[in-house]
């Protein structure tokens, strides 16, 4: 098969998932750069951390500071386990006879014919959205580890440490704990993401029209939602 003709049998998958990666880091890139100055769930939830760990630091008991971050590490470490699990299923996926799924599907209205390599470049894909979501988790418990060290690492009320040292702290412990929750929160949004991968096995138009639909559900939820204007209502100074 010439490469002319292997693009155009293929022209709608191809711009499918470009769609899909502009979307897909398109949103990142987006809300990264939004969340610094705009109100979104990610700039209203540093405010909140900032407050909470200059509260922390006021207390000489700091075992509830403590469970909070060991919970918030129990949740991210449930994801990252869970992708493993998905990873392995996919895996196992990808090596057995798939003629049968391929069947079933092409009886679904508006359905593609996919053939054998056509289903597994789109497994392929779900494991690549998996394999960057295991990253994102990991790497967001180590920093949720870190963000422990760190608070452990303050100075006692006792020591009287300066009112700049300790805003030095307060400032580098919120960062890492929001770093430790942005890496969390990409995860969760390659979670979404990987729902309209979905809709692939079906037709590249669904696909397509998922991967905006996904965008437009995380965007009200992180600029639009009634959680976020809850939080805005009850944002330290």
């Amino acid at each position: 098969m010439t490469t002319s003709s292997f693009l155009g049998q293929n022209i709608g998958n191809i711009a499918a998932v470009l769609w899909f990666l502009l979307c897909f880091r398109g949103y990142f890139l987006f809300t990264a750069r939004r969340s610094h100055n705009t109100p979104t769930l990610a700039f209203a939830m540093h405010r909140h951390r900032k407050q909470w760990i200059r509260k922390a630091l006021r207390r000489e008991n700091r075992i509830a500071d403590t469970n909070i971050i060991a919970n918030l590490e129990r949740n991210v470490s449930f994801f990252a386990s869970t992708t493993l699990f998905i990873l392995a299923g996919l895996m196992t996926v990808l090596g057995t006879s798939s003629e049968t799924v391929i069947m079933m599907l092409s009886e679904i209205p508006f359905s593609d014919q996919n053939s054998r390599a056509q289903w597994e470049v789109k497994v392929l894909l779900l494991i690549c959205l998996f394999v960057y979501a295991f990253f994102k988790f990991t790497w967001g418990l180590r920093q949720f580890g870190q963000v422990s060290v760190m608070l452990g690492g303050v100075p006692e009320r006792s020591e009287n440490a300066s009112e700049a040292v300790i805003e030095k702290h307060i400032e580098t412990i919120s960062k890492m704990a929001s770093k430790a929750a942005g890496n969390f929160n990409n995860g969760l949004r390659t979670y979404y993401f990987s729902m309209a991968v979905l809709g692939w096995f079906v037709n590249f138009w669904i696909f397509m029209l998922l991967s905006a639909w996904v965008v437009g559900v995380l965007y009200r939820r992180e600029f639009r939602s009634d959680t976020l204007a809850i939080m805005m209502d009850n944002l330290p100074d």
